[in-house]
């Protein structure tokens, strides 16, 4: 789990993780882009971006505070 914020404006080009994410927006908002549809996330709403998903991110004009956490996907036991 880390805490962490960005400015605002700020953002990122399409990417994906090789881990999954959740997101808790703490404060300002952010809109996570995905599947061809934007969703905006303001204090106390939450998202959750799954390994390998394609996505861009926009912070909103005052700027986001968050935590997330992040998990790696385990190998199957055989």
């Amino acid at each position: 789990m880390v805490h962490g914020g960005l400015k605002a404006g700020s953002g990122e080009e399409l990417h994906a993780h090789d881990f999954d994410a959740r997101i808790m927006v703490l404060g300002g908002e952010i809109t996570v882009c995905r599947d061809n549809t934007a969703m905006t996330f303001k204090a106390g709403e939450h998202c959750e971006i799954p390994a390998g998903c394609v996505h861009a991110t926009q912070v909103g004009p005052e700027g986001v505070a968050f935590m997330v956490g992040n998990a790696y996907r385990r190998a199957a036991a055989t």
